[in-house]
């Protein structure tokens, strides 16, 4: 049981967690691994590891052991879930589900709908971050039967977020399953982030509205659009939002 671990098993089992995050991201393993260590950092009976679709506006499971409904409400209807948006806040780190004020759970349709039929006393939500600021996907770990998880492993949980980050990261494919070349993949050469910038500059949306709507910060989109109009040698918003609309680039919705 996790609660009879010491502390320095429970940091053991984190160095092993980070060997199997390099190793999934080398492929020299597969991503079940990741959560099979993870298993001995803290007992659980469900967990994932999904990546963020930004073009879809979804995430996909990359492996996991949740229930069918509950894998397809990760996928597909957490990001709307009000717990959500105190989640994606680069800045903090997991949401363990014991510390949720109770006023949220009662309006949150994950646990109302899916966790709680499922029987789920405690775990943890930890919204993953690439190095630059974007936000690549999530780890979901659950528990159904009373156990207390220890203070270490609650915080490696969080320490381990960089490592976690980088497997679900690397396995961002497009929805062709196949890497285009760098040179040929983007109209003016923009990259992914950049067209999805220039996409939202048609709606008039604000910095602080787009970065809502793709889960960075509002500084970072301002560094997206400067980096657009210089690629592009456009003089401002309006002009990039009309090269969009040339292009029929669009937002996704």
């Amino acid at each position: 049981m996790a609660a009879e671990r010491s502390t320095a098993d429970i940091l053991d089992a984190a160095v092993h967690v980070r060997e199997a995050a390099r190793s999934a991201v080398s492929g020299a393993t597969g991503v079940n691994s990741v959560l099979t260590t993870l298993s001995e950092v803290m007992d659980y009976d469900h967990a994932s590891l999904a990546r963020w679709d930004p073009l879809r506006r979804r995430h996909t499971t990359l492996a996991g052991n949740y229930p069918d409904d509950a894998t397809a409400y990760i996928e597909t209807r957490l990001h709307h879930d009000p717990v959500f948006h105190v989640l994606r806040c680069p800045t903090r780190g997991g949401l363990w589900l014991r510390d949720v004020p109770g006023q949220l759970l009662a309006a949150s349709p994950g646990f109302q709908d899916v966790l709680g039929p499922l029987g789920i006393e405690d775990g943890v939500a930890q919204c993953l971050f690439a190095d630059d600021g974007r936000y690549v996907g999530m780890l979901n770990v659950s528990t159904r039967r009373p156990r207390r998880t220890p203070d270490p492993a609650r915080s490696v949980v969080t320490l381990l977020t960089e490592a976690l980050a980088a497997v679900v990261d690397h396995h961002a494919v497009p929805p062709s399953g196949k890497a285009a070349p760098a040179d040929a993949r983007r109209p003016g050469g923009l990259s992914q982030r950049e067209l999805q910038v220039l996409a939202e500059l048609t709606t008039g949306r604000t910095n602080k509205e787009i970065a809502e709507r793709l889960y960075v910060t509002p500084r970072t989109v301002g560094t997206h659009v400067e980096h657009i109009l210089a690629k592009l040698d456009l003089p401002n918003r309006a002009a990039a939002a009309a090269r969009a609309a040339a292009w029929g680039i669009e937002p996704s919705r």
